[in-house]
């Protein structure tokens, strides 16, 4: 008798040792920010929900592009007078990666709006796009922090004159951290 009441205990302590750690890799939703290759967002704020208790989450950016000298994708801009402010929006299906608690991996879609400042009027203006997503999200089972690194190649629907040149943009890089809200 004994030894199955010690049994019992020690199944009950793996169970929740077992759920208090599936617990810890997930999260409902994050804020944090983003840092991309700088087509339409250098910096961005990032927020990111899942749907429910779904595998499904809708990201939110709210970035900048700032005037300055820096490489962007294939292109080098130098005294780049031109800011960019943009806001995309995705939706992302996530599957769990069973061999590493916490990792996830995604794909998705979304749109990006963008507004160009800029002194030459060819510049100025709003822009649309549409992309695919994919990538990994990563929540640590001991603090309150998830990071992504995603992809969103991006196709320009309509944009300011001088940036027709390139409708398509590949790639189009992005890392994330983000603090766990809950």
């Amino acid at each position: 008798m004994e030894g199955m009441k010690r049994t019992v205990i020690l199944l009950s302590l793996a169970l929740c040792y077992f759920s208090a750690s599936i617990a810890q890799t997930t999260y409902h939703s994050a804020i944090g920010l983003r840092i991309g290759t700088g087509y339409y967002d250098l910096f961005s704020a990032s927020y990111k929900t899942f749907i429910s208790e779904s595998a499904s989450a809708i990201e939110l950016n709210f970035g900048i592009k700032p005037s300055s000298n820096y490489s962007s994708g294939c292109c080098v801009l130098n005294d780049n007078p031109n800011t960019m402010i943009s806001f995309s929006a995705s939706y992302q299906y996530h599957v769990p990666i069973t061999a590493l608690p916490g990792l996830q991996w995604f794909i998705g879609g979304g749109l990006t709006l963008t507004n160009t400042f800029s002194d030459n009027s060819s510049y100025r203006g709003i822009g649309f796009g549409l992309f695919p997503t994919g990538g990994a999200d990563y929540k640590f089972a001991k603090i309150p922090l998830a990071v992504s690194v995603d992809i969103r190649p991006t196709l320009r629907v309509f944009s300011p004159a001088y940036y027709n040149y390139d409708n398509f943009y590949f790639p189009d890089f992005g890392f994330s951290g983000r603090y766990i809200l809950r």
